[in-house]
């Protein structure tokens, strides 16, 4: 009776030394959640597998399969026994926080380390899921100086570019504002690509014949704000690393958005082309 209860209390111990920090579950759910938060934000296939892989092999996971998505994350796990525990999760698309997907790679790293307990860690990524984006006037500025930038890259003139600025203000604005009151990604890109048109319409309208304006570098540069330029490059890196689904999904996505912005533009351009008898400066 004595030898049983201590060979009991031999594979307690084995399976503390293999599992220190919790049950297969547990770390599971805590690699999954890991995963949500980066693929969220934008990180990229790749890094969302090797973040689970990494997490769960430190606490004594070694037999688990994630298969990732564009939207979506399928994580199953097996442990000694052989009994599978196997979790799923919808990430819907949205937009990208670089700065939170640098924070778990961070506490990726000191997982791996063995710097953190799986205790300490769920708890670090709470507060790094709450991590607020820039604020509203950083977003807005940011966007007017990147449509100034790109407008005078694209062969606008200095005047030109300072009105793209006040341009690329106002659209991101609208932007802001329609994704808090949850608008459809295809009205909010129309309705900018229109908002943005019609702007330089009217700043050509005001033009004198000592400062001419063209309509072809602000509205160039105006739409860059819109562009989701970052997802449309993930999508391209997920192509390459052979995740020709998701990559795929995430291209279609980005595209979608051009065609929404060029929808826009090209109904007020066609409209004013129409009124005018052709003439667009």
């Amino acid at each position: 009776m004595e030898s049983e209860m201590t060979e009991d209390r031999k594979i307690t111990k084995k399976e503390r030394t293999e599992q220190p920090d919790g049950e297969v579950k547990q770390v599971v759910d805590f690699a999954l959640e890991a995963g949500r938060i980066l693929l969220k934000n934008g990180g990229e296939i790749f890094r969302v597998e090797e973040t689970i892989t990494r997490i769960c092999q430190h606490f004594g996971v070694e037999h688990v399969d994630i298969f990732t998505l564009s939207h979506g994350i399928f994580v199953s796990a097996e442990n000694e026994k052989g009994e599978v525990y196997t979790r799923v999760k919808h990430i819907p698309l949205s937009g990208s926080h670089l700065g939170i997907v640098a924070e778990v790679n961070e506490l990726s790293r000191q997982i791996a380390g063995g710097k953190v307990t799986i205790l300490e860690a769920q708890e670090r990524l709470v507060q790094i899921d709450r991590i607020p984006p820039s604020r509203a006037r950083t977003q807005v500025l940011g966007a007017g100086m990147g449509a100034a930038c790109f407008g005078y890259l694209m062969g606008a003139s200095l005047a030109e570019s300072v009105v793209t600025f006040f341009i690329g203000c106002l659209v991101y604005l609208w932007v802001i504002l329609a994704k808090r009151c949850r608008l459809s990604k295809i009205i909010i890109n129309i309705a900018g690509g229109i908002m943005i048109t019609l702007c330089a319409i009217f700043a050509t309208r005001l033009s004198t014949a000592s400062m001419v304006f063209s309509l072809d570098g602000m509205i160039i540069g105006a739409i860059m704000p819109l562009i989701p330029g970052m997802a449309f490059t993930n999508a391209i890196r997920d192509i390459a690393d052979s995740d020709f689904l998701s990559g795929t999904v995430r291209m279609m996505d980005a595209l979608m958005v051009f065609v929404y912005i060029a929808v826009g533009v090209g109904i007020v351009l066609m409209t004013y082309n129409n009124m005018t008898g052709g003439f667009i400066l």
